[in-house]
């Protein structure tokens, strides 16, 4: 069996381009299944707009965007039964113990490419993890760097930033949100 990709993120809300990444992941037998992990508490929580809605209403949203891609995609709750902070190398090893018969292999976006080399323990990451890096227009990525495998496209530079912005200025956001995320985000979206 190949590899689950371990997609994690705030999700507050999901959007779209996390739909189509997702997908894309599934679509190019990069993985066999991509599983939606939403941090449980974000390191930057309460600083740089990076407020999350509360964690039961995340995970709905996300299986609500699991169910609009389909079949392959589901939501794992595990960073609510981890210690915080919960790094993502804890994460990934606690998965892999957890599921002995599972490789899994970690999304990264491009965005988040200089900061890397600063995140704990990334060497074991590339290591043990393969990590597979998706692009996101606007974050352009010179070269990829060494052990990530490169999806092999960009995708839209939506935020959930941008989607709680319009919805607290009353304006639509269905252009950026699945059918079923649009349906849930009139409930719970909390501040931010």
């Amino acid at each position: 069996m190949e590899g689950i990709a371990v997609y994690g993120g705030s999700f507050s809300p999901p959007h779209r381009a996390h739909a189509m990444v997702a997908a894309h992941l599934l679509e190019a037998g990069l993985v066999a299944e991509v599983w939606l992990v939403p941090v449980y508490h974000h390191a930057f929580e309460g600083q740089q707009d990076k407020s999350l809605a509360p964690f039961a209403q995340r995970v709905r949203w996300c299986e609500a965007l699991a169910r609009d891609v389909g079949p392959g995609v589901r939501v794992c709750t595990v960073e609510s039964t981890l210690p915080v902070p919960s790094y993502s190398i804890d994460t990934l090893r606690h998965l892999r113990e957890a599921h002995p018969k599972h490789s899994f292999r970690l999304v990264v976006g491009a965005d988040v490419v200089p900061q890397l080399p600063r995140w704990h323990d990334w060497a074991a990451i590339v290591q043990g993890f393969s990590p597979i890096l998706v692009g996101r227009d606007g974050h352009d990525v010179a070269e990829i760097p060494v052990g990530l495998t490169w999806a092999g496209r960009s995708f839209p530079d939506v935020s959930s930033t941008e989607i709680r912005a319009r919805l607290a200025a009353g304006a639509d956001v269905a252009d950026l949100v699945t059918p079923g995320g649009a349906a849930l985000l009139g409930t719970g979206l909390g501040a931010g």
